[in-house]
């Protein structure tokens, strides 16, 4: 391996960016800098502070339409590029932020206030003194913002300094030359020192992506998430979650070291991938079937889900029984949540993990069970007092009632799975979906702060007033085949006759203690018909062994 110091300047590192000359090899994370990174980046290069070395791999690489932050480049085959192997986030960062295309991106979008000698946000105003940054990059552009506003000719001298700190800035990089590739991941794997540190998922996506030339062929973590949110619109999984998912299958302890997991000569890499995808896509469905949760903003713990993944890993098409004791068994571990192990989530996910034994379906099942054992004195039931979409408890709400399927208040139509998908897109808790029925000051700070206070509106075709309004109309005061809709519309989300005569009155209070108890009701309901505690936990009747008398007692 050949190795050799340089510097490169700000200006010929963002023409070879945007030339295709840089390339960021497939086992790199993604882009995970925010503003706030790039403009310290930008003021460090303005102070003359360090702020770090590049290692840049060279080695030829091939045509490609490459990603870099925002911009999309028609990369042509070249003899030797610069791949890079630590400084993809500054590299990205300063590539876009300079651009005048990619610099529209609100995550590139900085600009520089010259009265107030700092870098800033773009605001909406029109202030000549605040330029945008791929302007004061440019020499030409910056005597063209000039030449257009003479008014502040005072500050040329001033935005000329700074055009030239950025462009003249010295960035020391180190070049490597190893046809190994495996060598430069262990080099990656050893630089995990500037920016944001990597993610478990990302240095076992980086030591293990195999070779550049077949990586478009391989399954990746973020492949792997969104193929399962494609099949199912279950949401797209996080990175972390999909590698917990790969570990426990082949193995319960996901705490594991995971740099040597396929060094032992057995499943390979794309192999286990390929398991794992698969799992989670059986697991992902019976939750949804089965255990009536239809995303993953909904899901009250990420933990369980990897249980699932390796229980039909090893079972996956599991005796219709089975499927109904391990529904069981997954409220019941819902509902008592993972504080009953030592080491919380990741304690449960290890216990439950050592329970599912391959070649053992019903055997499983039973010791999931028993790990929970009998019901709590004190039945779990969430507390409805207060309300937060990103709880356990919240979630459990949230189950309990799209189990009513709720219904759109102005067509009396209940929501789809898809249309709750649609407005959950990107999120990680269904916020998007649940809106406040009052939020004035009517209400004191509890109740406003409620489940009672809440209804479930993946859609919002009216704004949440004119859709109270809806649920709590007068019923003879329309037709019989619109009072049918609305009775039908308040059912599914616990608007009870008197609950809505309380709304319509504007006895607020009263309207959300009366909904309170109709909340706690159905939530209590809910998880006592799906853990069904104290009911006999019977294996399938295949595994039953019933011993036949012996036929030839005398008896006829």
């Amino acid at each position: 391996m050949s190795r050799s110091a340089t510097t490169l300047e700000v200006k010929d590192l963002v023409e070879m960016a945007w030339q295709g000359r840089i390339r960021v090899p497939h086992f790199q994370r993604s882009f995970r800098w925010k503003l706030a990174d790039a403009e310290k980046l930008f003021d460090s290069i303005v102070r003359n502070y360090p702020i770090g070395s590049l290692l840049l791999w060279a080695r030829p690489a091939p045509a490609a339409e490459l990603h870099l932050g925002a911009l999309r480049l028609d990369a042509p085959e070249l003899p030797e590029a610069l791949w890079v192997v630590d400084g993809q986030q500054r590299i990205t960062s300063i590539a876009n932020v300079l651009n005048p295309e990619a610099g529209n991106d609100p995550r590139f979008a900085l600009a520089y206030d010259l009265s107030a000698d700092k870098f800033v946000r773009p605001g909406e105003n029109a202030d000549p003194t605040v330029l945008p940054l791929p302007v004061l990059y440019d020499p030409q552009r910056l005597m063209k913002w000039f030449w257009d506003h003479p008014e502040i000719k005072d500050h040329f001298d001033q935005a000329s300094a700074i055009t030239d700190k950025i462009r003249t800035y010295a960035v020391p990089a180190y070049l490597v030359k190893h046809s190994d590739e495996r060598v430069l991941q262990d080099i990656f794997d050893r630089m995990n020192n500037y920016g944001k540190r990597l993610t478990k998922a990302e240095v076992f996506s980086a030591l293990n992506a195999g070779e550049e030339s077949a990586a478009g062929e391989k399954l990746d973590f973020a492949l792997i998430a969104s193929h399962v949110d494609e099949d199912r619109q279950f949401g797209e999984l996080d990175e972390g979650t999909v590698l917990q998912a790969v570990l426990a299958r082949r193995d319960p302890d996901i705490q594991r070291e995971v740099r040597v997991e396929f060094t032992d000569g057995g499943e390979d890499r794309d192999t286990a991938y390929r398991a794992a995808e698969n799992a989670l896509l059986r697991a992902v469905s019976f939750l949804q079937i089965e255990a009536q949760v239809p995303h993953l903003a909904l899901l009250p713990y990420r933990y369980l889900l990897i249980v699932l993944a390796r229980f039909f890993a090893h079972h996956p098409e599991p005796e219709a029984q089975n499927v109904k004791l391990l529904r069981r068994w997954f409220w019941r571990a819902a509902a008592v949540g993972p504080g009953i192990f030592p080491g919380g989530t990741t304690g449960a996910t290890r216990i439950y993990g050592q329970k599912i034994v391959p070649g053992q379906e019903s055997s499983s099942v039973q010791a999931l069970l028993n790990a929970i054992g009998a019901e709590p004195a004190d039945s779990p039931v969430p507390d409805v007092r207060k309300f937060r979409a990103n709880s356990a408890a919240g979630k459990i709400v949230l189950c309990s009632w799209w189990a009513l399927e709720p219904r759109d208040p102005t067509t009396g139509e209940p929501f789809s799975s898809a249309e709750l998908a649609e407005s959950l897109t990107g999120q990680w808790t269904a916020s998007d979906a649940i809106h406040k029925i009052v939020t004035t000051d009517q209400l004191d700070a509890d109740r406003r702060n409620s489940a009672a206070n809440r209804m479930f509106l993946p859609v919002l075709r009216q704004d949440v007033a004119e859709a109270s309004a809806s649920l709590s109309v007068e019923l003879t005061a329309v037709s019989e085949e619109l009072q049918d809709r609305v009775c039908r519309s308040r059912r599914s989300h616990l608007v009870s006759p008197e609950a809505a005569g309380l709304l319509r009155s504007g006895r607020l209070p009263e309207f959300i203690d009366v909904r309170q108890q109709l909340v706690y009701d159905t939530v209590w309901s809910f998880l006592r018909q799906r853990c069904e505690w104290g009911f006999e936990d019977t294996p399938p009747l295949a595994e039953l062994v019933i011993e036949d008398e012996d036929e030839d007692d005398g008896a006829y």
